[in-house]
């Protein structure tokens, strides 16, 4: 029996465990990124585990989500990122240079290559060819400093594409129908692979903006083969001698196998307030639209900015849209403005921001009051963009072109023949935004520059044997990250300084909560289905952490936030019956007895709520690694425990 590429990729790092679904392996990591938001916590992670210099072939370290400076925090963690990466071995892709995702594809991106970054979107690298996976940030840290990756190994969801897209749709709709058809959680454990005669109609960046929202599925990946349309993209990048053909055996056997006709699709949207909440452009209809946004790593490559200046080209924006445009990397930008499609832009109204994440992170831009706003970006959590009460549809960069003109929703399809657009054979190369790390010798005499913002990282102590504490919160299905950690340039300057983020921790869904926490010491958090899912911000386990926080029972986690927990020493369960999630009410007492016994060897805990007299049972989601994590306190704690045993 042939292996999937996927698996390929996977056997070829695998470096403990077998290739068993649901059983857990470890990978050895070629590669890792970071960006500024978890990045500082991620190499002071990287420095208490004692490590003098990164172990991977690559490790690079982006400055693109706190990039607004109102205040001295955002460049002092960029001052301490670029001062330890340059001591560690890291290379610093400077504030302005680009999105991680967009870099990364263009400089270093390579086929066959294990990638893990601290951010969600990292799966972006699948577009050309790399097994590549979000990750928390020690995870991040362990990895650089030699150690492996450990996910539990997924089913492999085969994605066949057929025909080509018609005029006017584009990649972005694509995965747009992938998550109407299997929603935020028809991802999760798996990993979609992409084959079929479909596949070679895509060019590496439209490959790149599908494997970027995969991570909405709650998929531990997405990946395409790398063929002649990975060989010329590398061309371009004068990178060709970094491909390898990349493809799964002919008779590979898929877990499941979904089929999609690239002709039948059509300009889609998702609605407020969730990505899979997909209809069709004409099906919604001519709302009127206040603001659009056209950028972050899931559309800013040359390809979508060049579509949207062909456009917008020779014609003026509605006078009641506001739109906003963020190339993706330096590389783009310069290409635009050479070219003559950045004046096309300016012309048409647009107001061109720096090559960075922005509004998708909350970074600015944000809406009017119940503003409408149609954006190219990947998540449309409510209150992501900085207004609590705003409307946030997804689409491709077609559509949201054609609406900024109209000031309604748009179908681009009503614009007539569509533009023809030449891209060039080779792309613009200038690497001098991106520094080297010093030399071993030379790193030994740099100093590590911290500001007065980088405050110590929470650590736990060993599990306890037993817990008692309240609920001080009780949530619903689908709790994201951003829910749990919030995003916005009021609060992402504070990335590194976990006692004053705390007091912004699930004010979403409950301002008290921090407060409560306070009062009360420890509690535990009690949650549905799909919880943790989004972003891979290791502080919405960090935080909770600080806050007394012991344990969080829920229905079903996301797979980085779970990690996180573990990793922090948070104990993670699920309800045995879904049922009993109805039982409990916030405030409620809990007490569980022989907890590490029952994490030691993977038993049920039998739970009491103290408060009405009853019990339920629910089970810690552990590996046998993870457990013993766990009973360590985290897994600062466990490497500190394996390496003084070693």
């Amino acid at each position: 029996m042939g292996l999937t590429l996927a698996q390929k990729i996977i056997k070829s790092h695998l470096v403990s465990g077998t290739m068993a679904v649901g059983s857990e392996i470890g990978l050895k990591i070629d590669q890792t990124l970071t960006q500024d938001a978890t990045g500082t916590m991620a190499y002071i992670e990287f420095e208490a585990m004692g490590v003098p210099r990164v172990r991977t072939e690559r490790s690079v370290a982006y400055v693109d989500h706190n990039t607004l400076q109102t205040g001295f925090e955002n460049a002092d963690d960029h001052r301490f990122i670029q001062s330890a990466a340059k001591k560690h071995g890291i290379y610093y892709s400077r504030p302005g240079n680009g999105i991680c995702h967009q870099v990364h594809l263009e400089r270093f991106g390579i086929p066959g290559k294990t990638l893990i970054g601290s951010d969600s979107h990292t799966p972006t690298g699948g577009g050309i060819g790399m097994l590549a996976i979000g990750a928390g940030g020690l995870d991040v840290a362990v990895a650089m400093g030699g150690g492996p990756y450990y996910i539990t190994m997924p089913k492999i969801l085969r994605v066949v594409l057929s025909g080509s897209l018609s005029p006017w749709v584009s990649a972005k709709d694509v995965i747009l129908e992938v998550l109407r058809r299997l929603s935020v959680k028809g991802g999760v454990g798996k990993i979609l692979e992409y084959a079929g005669n479909g596949v070679k109609t895509l060019t590496v960046p439209e490959r790149a903006t599908i494997t970027n929202m995969g991570a909405e599925l709650g998929a531990t990946t997405s990946v395409f083969p790398s063929d002649e349309a990975t060989l010329d993209f590398l061309k371009a990048q004068g990178r060709e001698q970094d491909w390898t053909e990349l493809h799964p055996d002919p008779d590979a056997v898929y877990d499941e196998t979904i089929e999609i006709d690239l002709s039948s699709i059509e300009p889609l949207a998702a609605c407020p307030h969730s990505p899979d909440s997909v209809k069709p452009v004409r099906e919604i209809g001519p709302i009127t639209v206040d603001q659009v946004c056209i950028g972050s790593c899931t559309n800013s490559s040359l390809r979508d900015m060049m579509r949207v200046a062909s456009i917008l080209k020779g014609k003026t924006i509605n006078p009641n849209v506001s739109l906003s445009i963020a190339p993706g990397s330096r590389q783009v930008y310069g290409m635009l403005a050479e070219n003559g499609a950045l004046a096309d832009l300016i012309g048409a109204g647009a107001r061109i921001l720096e090559c960075a994440c922005g509004p998708c992170i909350g970074m600015g831009q944000s809406p009017k009051s119940a503003g409408i706003s149609l954006r190219t970006f990947n998540r449309n959590f409510l209150g992501r963009s900085g207004t609590a009460d705003a409307q946030i549809y997804l689409v491709g960069p077609e559509t949201a072109a054609a609406s900024a003109l109209s000031g309604v929703l748009t179908d681009p399809r009503t614009l007539g023949e569509e533009p023809a657009i030449n891209f060039p054979d080779c792309f613009e190369i200038n690497d001098n935004m991106i520094i080297p790390p010093a030399s071993e010798e030379e790193a030994k005499d740099i100093p590590i520059l911290r500001g007065p913002n980088i405050k110590e990282l929470p650590v736990a102590g060993p599990l306890s044997e037993t817990i008692k504490a309240k609920t001080l919160l009780k949530v619903g299905d689908n709790i994201t990250t951003d829910h749990i950690m919030p995003a916005g340039s009021k609060i992402l300057p504070y990335r590194s300084n976990i006692p004053y983020l705390s007091q912004f921790c699930f004010a979403v869904c409950d301002k008290s909560f921090a407060q409560r926490c306070r009062e009360n010491g420890s509690g535990i958090i009690v949650g549905g289905s799909n919880y943790g899912q989004g972003s891979s911000r290791e502080h919405a386990a960090l935080v909770p952490l600080y806050l007394g926080v012991k344990a969080v029972i829920v229905k079903s986690f996301a797979r980085i936030h779970c990690a996180n927990l573990v990793n922090a020493g948070i104990l993670p369960l699920v309800f045995e019956k879904e049922k009993d999630y109805d039982t409990i009410d916030q405030m409620d007492e809990l007490e569980l007895n022989d907890v590490r016994g029952a994490v030691q060897d993977g038993r049920t805990i039998t739970i009491c709520n103290r408060t009405k007299g009853t019990f339920f049972q629910a089970k810690p989601v552990l590996s046998e690694r993870q457990r013993r994590i766990v009973l360590a306190g985290g897994l600062l704690n466990d490497t500190r425990e394996q390496n003084g045993r070693a």
